[in-house]
C-alpha cells in the first residue's frame, strides 16, 4: 500500500503543497515538517524542495530570503495570485476526480443487482 500511496502522491504534492502555502508563508523543511504532522509521513525532504523549485519557476509563488538564526537565508514561499489559480484548479479536479471515484464500486459498497 505504500507504493500505491508513492504513486498518488505524486500527482496530487504539487496541489497539497500549494494549499499549505495558501495557509501561510513558509519555508522547505518547515512545510516537510508540517506535512508530515499532517500523516504524509512518507514525505522525502528532497521531493518537497525539487518541487518548491518547480513551482517557483512555473511562477506559482513569491519567494523572499530571510536571515536564519542557524546558516544561510531560508527561502521563505508564499502563495502569489497564479498559485491561488492553480489551487483552485486542483481542488476543482480534486472534487470532480473524488465524485467520479466515488461512483465506482467499493469492496464494502454494496454492488447493484445482488
Amino acid at each position: 500500500m505504500a507504493s500505491q500511496m508513492t504513486e498518488m502522491l505524486k500527482g496530487t504534492l504539487e496541489g497539497i503543497v500549494l494549499a499549505f502555502l495558501a495557509e501561510r508563508p513558509a519555508y522547505g523543511y518547515e512545510i516537510t515538517t508540517e506535512l508530515r504532522e499532517r500523516g504524509f509521513t512518507d514525505l522525502a525532504e528532497g521531493t518537497i524542495y525539487a518541487l518548491l523549485v518547480r513551482i517557483e519557476q512555473k511562477g506559482l509563488v513569491s519567494v523572499e530570503k530571510v536571515p536564519s538564526e542557524k546558516g544561510p537565508p531560508r527561502k521563505v514561499f508564499t502563495l502569489n495570485p497564479s498559485g491561488k489559480q492553480q489551487l483552485d484548479e486542483f481542488w476543482a479536479t480534486w472534487n470532480l476526480l473524488v465524485s467520479r471515484i466515488n461512483n465506482l464500486p467499493h469492496p464494502t459498497t454494496p454492488q447493484k443487482g445482488h
